[in-house]
């Protein structure tokens, strides 16, 4: 046997955050890091011996040598066999495909989603369960408590895997097997949506552009789109996953989509628009001179789900994150089905879906999915708006604006404060929370509030309870403004502002975003003092 056990020492602030550990490169390239916490992982798991596990990631820097340390690690931890995508690469929609159709005990996802990539960039990694979704709360604090442990780790010294090569080869006893990335969550997409209507629609002349930013869902959106849908080459641009994203920042908003942005408003503009980030579980849907939100573009797949032959026989119910808008909620009242508002972190939404009580997730931050995985998924929110404008002859802007008139605007924001003081971002938090009993009923500028809280969530499956996951400020007319600090970020804090106003008045639905939500803003800076805690004249980011 070729296997040794290294001693080591435990790292500080290990703890996994809203999707899995992410730090900067050179914090995961020190000697032992990445070895402890994979090591917490087997220490977690406890009886791998024998079990299939899915590694993949990104394409980011340090990707190739984290799966090699991953491989060497499993081999020494008795695991029987891992798929691994080829070229390291496996989108994180497609490893739960993969996990899920291939019944393995788990899988490791090596991403740090939409941060930046690069030798100076960040790197993330995480475990997913044999659902194929994130390790819920109680093993994700089960590995940190072990990376506080650890003292020592179990590694095989035998080569390194041919990652670009498909087939199967051995470390110690483990099977090593090299995987087509892309194979198996294409199948599942031909499985969900109407390729032939899709088909027609490109070969009538409708034209798309499809931004992969340098990341993961470049070949994905290749293959489906260019290759089996049939649109033209050259669709995708930004299709080659790069280790540093090409210099994008792989976050699918208006503000570093901006290529997109302004070739949809462009005179020749094609007739949609459409981005997905790092790892490819997020995703923007544009128009022709309109970007649709996060959150109406949850509420009209909820509204329009019978068009995709996945989804033919309705929906059972509809889950979104808390800072998301309620869009979703008046989609689901009509349809006669239950709307869960749970905490930020796809992990939130996994027991909802495992027990059937909903079909479609949604989160504020680009990410859509459904029971088809356990993750959000960039790339079959993309097929499902192919399948709309397919199904309805309508194009994006027109499909809103109809969905506006049905059921009313919910005009969203989120403005971010990146990279602030953290004790600052803390302090604002802990005076904002000692001020929530005294608001409620007081009457601020032209609203009144009915209610303000720090959001607690009760899983209604588990019954396991998420506190401080948020502070809401909701009106007595529905708009809402909301507080919370990310979890994602890896330098500072970031805080995150949530504004959002409800006009069923059609007249009213043309008004800038920005202006409809103006009073709310400096609401929101009022009480909480955003300027004074973060040392900030305005956000660093609007989306």
């Amino acid at each position: 046997m070729t296997i040794h056990t290294i001693t080591t020492a435990p790292f500080a602030g290990q703890r996994p955050g809203t999707s899995g550990l992410r730090k900067k490169v050179a914090e995961f390239q020190q000697p032992g890091y990445l070895e402890n916490f994979v090591q917490a992982i087997f220490n977690t798991l406890v009886d791998c011996t024998g079990q299939t596990l899915v590694v993949g990631g990104d394409g980011r820097y340090f990707n190739r040598q984290a799966i090699q340390v991953i491989l060497r690690m499993a081999a020494a931890h008795g695991i029987g066999k891992v798929l691994v995508g080829q070229g390291g690469i496996l989108s994180t929609p497609a490893l739960s495909c993969v996990v899920r159709k291939h019944g393995a005990f788990g899988g490791i996802v090596l991403s740090a989603s939409h941060n930046p990539g690069g030798p100076h960039g960040d790197f993330g990694i995480k475990y997913n369960t044999s659902n194929g979704g994130p390790a819920p709360e109680r093993i994700t604090e089960a590995i940190y408590s072990n990376t506080l442990a650890v003292e020592a780790y179990d590694i095989s010294d035998e080569g390194e895997v041919d990652l670009d090569r498909p087939g199967i080869v051995r470390i110690e006893q483990m099977e090593v097997e090299v995987i087509d990335p892309v194979a198996d969550y294409a199948q599942l997409m031909q499985e969900l949506f109407d390729f032939d209507a899709i088909r027609t629609l490109f070969a009538s002349g409708f034209r798309m552009c499809f931004d992969g930013m340098g990341a993961v869902s470049g070949p994905y959106a290749r293959t489906i789109i260019e290759g089996m849908l049939g649109a033209p080459a050259g669709t995708v641009i930004n299709g080659i996953p790069l280790e540093d994203f090409g210099g994008h920042h792989p976050d699918p908003n208006p503000v570093n989509a901006a290529e997109l942005i302004a070739l949809m408003a462009a005179t020749n503009a094609p007739d949609f628009g459409a981005a997905s980030d790092g790892d490819a579980d997020r995703n923007m849907i544009v128009g022709r001179g309109i970007a649709v939100t996060p959150s109406d573009s949850l509420a009209i797949i909820a509204a329009n789900a019978r068009v995709a032959p996945g989804y033919r026989v309705g929906i059972v119910g509809i889950a979104r994150s808390m800072p998301t808008s309620t869009a979703a909620d008046r989609v689901a009242l009509a349809l006669g089905v239950p709307c869960y508002e749970t905490p930020t972190g796809w992990k939130y939404f996994g027991n909802l879906l495992d027990a059937g009580m909903v079909t479609l997730c949604g989160e504020e931050s680009y990410g859509t999915g459904s029971d088809h995985i356990r993750e959000k998924d960039g790339v079959w929110a993309v097929l499902f708006w192919l399948n709309l404008i397919a199904a309805s002859g309508k194009p994006v802007e027109t499909i809103v604006r109809d969905h506006w008139a049905r059921f009313g605007r919910n005009y969203y924001s989120r403005h971010d404060y990146e990279a602030v003081d953290a004790l600052a971002a803390t302090s604002m938090m802990t005076h904002l929370r000692a001020k929530l009993a005294s608001l409620a009923g007081k009457p601020i500028g032209s609203y009144t509030v009915d209610f303000a809280d720090d959001f607690i969530y009760a899983d209604p499956v588990d019954r396991s309870v998420a506190s401080h996951q948020g502070v809401r400020i909701v009106m007595t007319d529905g708009s809402r403004i909301v507080f919370r600090l990310s979890g994602t970020g890896t330098e500072g804090a970031t805080v995150r502002l949530y504004l959002e106003r409800y006009e069923v008045d059609s007249s009213n639905h043309a008004i800038p975003a920005q202006e409809a939500l103006a009073e709310l803003a400096a609401i929101a800076d009022s009480v909480a003092g955003l300027r004074v805690h973060t040392g900030r004249d305005g956000p660093t980011v609007i989306t």
